[in-house]
């Protein structure tokens, strides 16, 4: 009966998502019976194992590094990570060309200290391969009890490999960092990534500023990740009146646009830092900057993610279903994902500089604007 009841469940989910009948998965059945009745070791597998399984199996053949399948233990180590709060290394992973890829190393943690640097390809973790993991099988082995080690083997974008043992650490990230340089007169917004409540701390930073006297604002968005969409356009509409934000398309919900919600703020001159690790949400908020021309983007190329991801299914034991369902666009129709951002002030990167050189581009375009004479 056990069986019989384990087997329906799995026929059930796979169909309804699928949009099909179950009989077009009968041979899945069959492999079920086949398991059950001819392993060596059946007894060590249960029901439910094997259910994870074929779900996993479905969705692995998407071929999407984005979309998992996540337990109940596994989706809540997600949504902390999601929180800025979990045990790690602190970096930001993708898949790209079937490689384990970092995104960034978040600022101020054990990966950035180590020298993983963006774009760094992870070919073992602790001297496994890691080639035809998952994402969620990477973050798995790389996260970890806070104060034990793990090895990774990367190679760096320059080609060079490097074995690199760090110390897990309770990673925390402040999702804005906000500071006035008094001396040129600017606003100074860091924003490492886009939470819940990264809209409102921004909004606050910018209100405790001396607006009246500011002669500018830098949004460094450098090694941002991402995150929410709606925190990447509730920061956006801080600094772009009216108008698009961003343009997203997919099967399930067709266009829709999303407009500024908004803002009582002055028009200041505005310079966004950007580089290789300005992914996703982040690139949302520089693209809407770039094409509304309210400001300039200055750095590097971004990192080129435009894709987005939604919870579509929870099921009863805890599980969780994560697709890709869809891919947004910048207000002009420009394609991101895979493309990336080009600045219009572009800064190359420079290992060795003792100043931020970009940060120093962002300032002397800011005084440029400034008329002669005013507020000097």
């Amino acid at each position: 009966m056990r069986k019989t009841l384990a087997l329906l469940v799995l026929l059930g989910l796979v169909s309804l998502a699928a949009g099909q009948t179950a009989a077009l998965f009968q041979p899945l059945g069959q492999v079920y019976e086949a398991i059950r009745n001819y392993f060596l070791w059946a007894d060590r597998v249960s029901d439910a194992q094997l259910l994870q399984g074929a779900i996993k199996g479905l969705v692995k053949a998407l071929d999407d590094p984005y979309s998992a399948y996540f337990t109940a233990e596994e989706y809540e180590q997600w949504e902390r990570s999601l929180s800025g709060e979990y045990t790690g290394v602190g970096m930001e992973i993708t898949l790209r060309r079937g490689w384990i890829t970092v995104v960034t190393p978040l600022p101020g943690t054990p990966a950035e200290a180590a020298g993983i640097r963006p774009g760094d390809v992870i070919l073992e973790v602790d001297g496994e391969s890691t080639e035809g993991w998952t994402l969620e099988q990477a973050s798995m082995r790389i996260r970890g009890p806070e104060g034990t080690p793990v090895t990774l083997k990367v190679r760096h974008p320059d080609g060079t490999i490097e074995v690199l043992t760090i110390i897990r650490a309770r990673i925390r990230v402040e999702s804005v960092r906000a500071q006035y340089l008094e001396q040129e007169k600017v606003a100074y917004l860091r924003v490492l990534r886009l939470d819940t409540d990264t809209g409102r701390l921004v909004s606050q930073a910018l209100a405790s500023l001396p607006l009246a006297e500011v002669r500018g604002i830098v949004l460094d968005l450098r090694n941002n990740p991402g995150g929410y969409l709606s925190a990447a356009v509730e920061v956006a509409s801080l600094f772009i009146d009216r108008g698009v934000i961003v343009r997203t398309r997919g099967p399930s919900f067709g266009e829709r646009l999303y407009n500024s919600r908004g803002n009582n703020l002055p028009n200041l001159p505005l310079a966004v830092l950007v580089n290789e690790g300005t992914a996703s949400g982040a690139e949302i908020i520089a693209a809407a900057v770039q094409d509304h021309g309210v400001g300039v983007l200055v750095g590097r190329k971004t990192f080129g993610k435009g894709l987005i991801q939604e919870i579509v299914l929870r099921l009863p034991d805890g599980g969780v279903l994560k697709l890709t369902t869809g891919e947004y666009l910048t207000p002009k129709g420009r394609k991101v994902h895979d493309v990336g951002l080009t600045p219009d002030i572009e800064v190359a990167k420079r290992e060795e500089a003792e100043e931020d050189v970009e940060l120093r581009a962002a300032l002397e375009w800011i005084a440029a604007q400034v008329p002669v004479g005013v507020g000097r």
